[in-house]
């Protein structure tokens, strides 16, 4: 019996790519190359596979979603972006995941804490945990949840 690898997928929304340079003031000077990076550093170290995307559209992200439920993905960690507040599309692909892949929501900042139409996630509910607040830590706070997850899964199968 072969032993499966642990493959972790990170799905980055719209505009996550200006990182380090979009609004400092809010999310900070760290890119979103600096966070696939650490993100990748931790993986390894767990003998784990790790997949990015960051996408400005929202059909690529739902692709990759629909794709995740087919290619042994055993975690999903997004950050939508704006689509957290607009999206039912995004809500329903990863709907289709719930209870074969858990699915942690990041946030570098607190949305809650920003304008008023940032305060409903449409996937709030879908989601096993949100993780929000803490900057580029988010992802990583959010990578360990996930690999908890995981374990809690294979523990319970």
């Amino acid at each position: 019996m072969t032993k499966q690898i642990t493959k972790v997928l990170v799905l980055h929304g719209p505009n996550l790519n200006l990182l380090g340079t979009r609004e400092p003031e809010i999310y900070g000077f760290t890119t979103l190359s600096d966070i696939n990076a650490q993100l990748q550093e931790l993986t390894d170290a767990r003998g784990a596979a790790l997949e990015t995307l960051q996408s400005n559209h929202e059909g690529v992200l739902i692709d990759r979603i629909h794709q995740a439920l087919e290619d042994e993905t055993s975690a999903l960690l997004i950050n939508p972006g704006g689509l957290t507040h607009t999206s039912v599309s995004l809500r329903d692909a990863l709907a289709a995941l719930r209870g074969k892949v858990p699915i942690v929501e990041v946030h570098l900042s607190i949305p809650e804490a920003r304008e008023s139409f940032r305060h409903r996630s449409l996937i709030a509910d879908i989601v096993q945990g949100r993780i929000s607040g803490l900057g580029p830590d988010s992802y990583l706070v959010a990578l360990d949840a996930a690999f908890r997850l995981i374990a809690k899964a294979v523990t319970s199968s």
